[in-house]
């Protein structure tokens, strides 16, 4: 894609526009210009999982559930996907006159936010909780999306910028305070790959401010460093609203005209919402020129000539209408729940055993839900299968499924609807028939997800606590008192405790938001038919462990990197039925970076894929030093009894400390390199069993020496409360 042409198009249209019509353009409900063959166009559209709100259209998994299963090539395949269907709904709507919202072209996805607070309720929308993860997903999804094509196949917007991870209720009036190592350590990282690798089309502004300035009129964020620094080329759109949150929200400015100017002034080009009808009052009292409004229009018409929007002659607008939901796309959405799923716990009872259990009980408000599959930001699939339609299915006529609700997702218990013995009873009743009992439960996007959602039953779509509602928690004991073997099933968007039931049940599965198949992914799981291979892309910690305040956003005390005590399960986890079994492993410096090298045998019967997570740790003192940090993955897929060399790349930048300034620095001393299934911390390995092999490198001068294998010496955590214990 030749972006100097597409933008001397645009330049030359928007030269020929009167100031009124290039700032009507600005708006996110850009209004025809009929004498210069401009149709409307409606910017905004979804496809943070298919896309969304338009209709039919695959439904795949949540993103975090993608983040699961760490595998980027498999993102970008599903993100293709995303696109053809794009232009499928947008081609079929154009022929019938149809510029509605949603029918675009322009995506607002991915969320590339870091998941830093378990209470976050959007955080399912996001990659986790690692920057080294989110980044490279995000790049996955935006190079699927974009195509690499002579026009793009779809625009990615990648948001929000930046530092913004809640609190949902606050977010039209909250300062964000960040420190500078935070904020390039953490926050900023993936926006940079976005921008620099990936080349993103579009960034979204976030709502809140950072550091006393709004977002999406931030100086130092939108010109300073995503202009100048990264040299981005797409342009900004705010967050639907934000741009009002100046005056209205935040206090930062008094009034609209002044909202509007000062927010094209820093660079956000596109206004979500209607403040930007205000720019022409800010153009006459002299609050923004007209130089700064046509320079965001531009930018804005730079994306449609690229989208080929202008061109007849665009590839892209011969994908027909059946493009939707073909039979691949419908396998690519299996298989995307099969690898997101995490085995958390299995004492043998997994894969289900059919001599063995010729009844099961199917328990629980997410067994029949379709809801559960689609989370937020979802289109409507053609197809779902709940996870009681998929156990039914992969059943078939040799084992007998019995089915209850049990309880209501969520209902105050003292609601007189949800008195014992209206649906418990028939769920008891149900696991006294049966040899095993199969129990969902969990949340919805209904319980968490975004501010104003409707329906949303914790603060504002934030959780209050990471325990199961009411009640789910009396169903759990009810069903675990019957004393029958149990399979949990847990659906949510972000970390839970369910630690309390830990040793009463015979196998804990993390499902999450699985997408239109997540019922036949689970059923083929835990039959056996294919393999677990997910790990967890965030930390799931106990309700009763210590965490800063939610508005609280520096990373001491968060995340795999800087907690202080072992959580319930740790970032990376994940278990399988077969056994991948490292050895050899090798290290060498190559310029810029370390040449990784593994021998990976996968020592069962059943194909498999394996993820191999690398971290690193610096041996010395430093500022706010992690533990250790994600430098590289990969994924691999392993025939029965096959080995494999796994092979990683670290640029010598992924070991760089960043100092109070901001600062990345690589620093002279010992570094320990760690590769393996699971992260090098003393609850990973307990779990495991299966520590990571170790080697030790020194750096001098920049200069990488590797010094050879070392024993894994495991994280060990200060605080050693049972937090376990007081969460029952």
């Amino acid at each position: 894609m030749d972006r100097a042409i597409f933008r001397r198009r645009a330049e030359q249209l928007v030269a020929q526009m009167t100031v009124e019509e290039a700032a009507s353009q600005l708006l996110h409900s850009a209004p025809a210009i009929e004498r210069l063959g401009v149709p409307a166009y409606n910017w905004w559209s979804e496809a943070l999982h298919g896309v969304a709100r338009a209709g039919t259209a695959t439904v795949f998994p949540q993103s975090i559930a993608m983040a699961a299963a760490f595998d980027p090539a498999f993102l970008q395949e599903e993100a293709g996907i995303i696109a053809e269907e794009a232009r499928a709904k947008y081609n079929a709507a154009q022929a019938e006159e149809d510029r509605d919202i949603y029918k675009g072209l322009t995506m607002w996805s991915p969320n590339i936010n870091i998941f830093r607070d378990p209470r976050w309720g959007r955080g399912h929308e996001t990659y986790g909780e690692d920057p080294t993860l989110t980044g490279r997903l995000g790049r996955a999804f935006i190079e699927g999306l974009q195509g690499d094509a002579a026009y793009l196949k779809a625009a990615a917007c990648a948001k929000h910028f930046a530092v913004h991870s809640g609190p949902e209720v606050l977010r039209h009036e909250f300062d964000a305070r960040v420190t500078e190592k935070d904020l390039r350590e953490t926050y900023l990282p993936a926006f940079e790959t976005a921008v620099r690798e990936a080349k993103v089309e579009a960034v979204m502004g976030a709502y809140n401010r950072v550091n006393g300035e709004p977002a999406c009129g931030h100086e130092r964020l939108l010109t300073k460093i995503l202009r100048e620094e990264w040299g981005f080329a797409g342009h900004v759109v705010s967050d639907c609203g934000a741009v009002r949150d100046f005056h209205e929200g935040h206090g930062y400015t008094r009034r609209p005209e002044e909202s509007a100017s000062l927010a094209v002034r820093m660079g956000c080009d596109l206004n979500c919402g209607c403040t930007y009808e205000y720019l022409l009052a800010g153009l006459r009292e002299g609050l923004v020129t007209e130089e700064e409004i046509r320079r965001s229009a531009v930018r804005v018409f730079t994306t449609r000539y690229a989208l080929g929007m202008f061109d007849a002659d665009c590839p892209f607008h011969r994908i027909p209408y059946t493009a939707l939901c073909r039979p691949e796309h419908r396998k690519a959405a299996l298989r995307a729940a099969e690898k997101s799923m995490v085995l958390l716990k299995n004492d043998g009872i997994l894969p289900l055993d059919r001599r063995a259990i010729k009844h099961l009980a199917v328990i629980g408000p997410n067994a029949a839900s379709i809801k559960v599959l689609h989370a937020n930001y979802h289109g409507d699939a053609d197809e779902y299968v709940t996870i009681l339609d998929g156990i039914r299915q992969a059943a078939g006529d040799e084992m007998r499924i019995f089915y209850s609700q049990g309880c209501d997702l969520f209902r105050p218990v003292d609601d007189p609807l949800c008195r014992p013995g209206r649906l418990l009873g028939e769920a008891v009743s149900a696991a006294k028939c049966a040899d095993a009992v199969l129990l969902c439960v969990g949340l919805d996007e209904t319980l968490e997800g975004e501010q104003g959602d409707a329906g949303n039953s914790f603060a504002s779509g934030d959780k209050e606590t990471l325990l199961l509602p009411g009640p789910q928690q009396m169903l759990v004991e009810r069903v675990l008192a019957v004393g029958k073997p149990v399979i949990l099933v847990i659906c949510s968007g972000s970390a839970l405790d369910l630690s309390a039931y830990t040793s009463g049940v015979s196998a804990i599965v993390q499902a999450w938001y699985p997408g239109q198949y997540g019922g036949r992914a689970l059923a083929r799981l835990l039959f056996g038919h294919t393999d677990f291979s997910g790990r967890l892309p965030l930390t799931f910690y106990y309700d009763r462990q210590p965490l800063p305040a939610f508005t609280d956003y520096r990373m001491v005390g968060r995340t795999y990197k800087f907690i202080t005590a072992a959580p319930w399960y740790p970032f990376g986890y994940g278990l399988s039925y077969g056994t991948g079994v490292y050895t050899d492993l090798s290290v060498e410096a190559c310029g810029e970076s370390l040449s990784v090298r593994v021998r990976l045998e996968n020592r069962s019967g059943l194909d498999r894929e394996q993820v191999t997570q690398c971290y690193a740790r610096y041996e010395g003192e430093a500022f706010e030093k992690p533990h250790h940090h994600l430098v590289a993955f990969q994924r691999d897929a392993l025939a029965a009894h096959q080995c494999a060399a796994v092979c990683l790349t670290v640029p010598l930048r992924a070991l760089s400390s960043v100092l109070e300034d901001g600062s990345a620095v690589l620093l002279d001393g010992a570094y320990t390199l760690f590769v393996g299934g699971c992260q090098p911390d003393e609850r990973s390995v307990r779990l495991t069993g299966e520590p990571p092999l170790a080697v030790r490198m020194h750096v001098s001068g920049g200069r990488v020496s590797v010094e050879g294998p070392v024993p894994c010496e495991p994280y060990r955590y200060p605080d050693q409360t049972d937090y376990a214990a007081q969460s029952k």
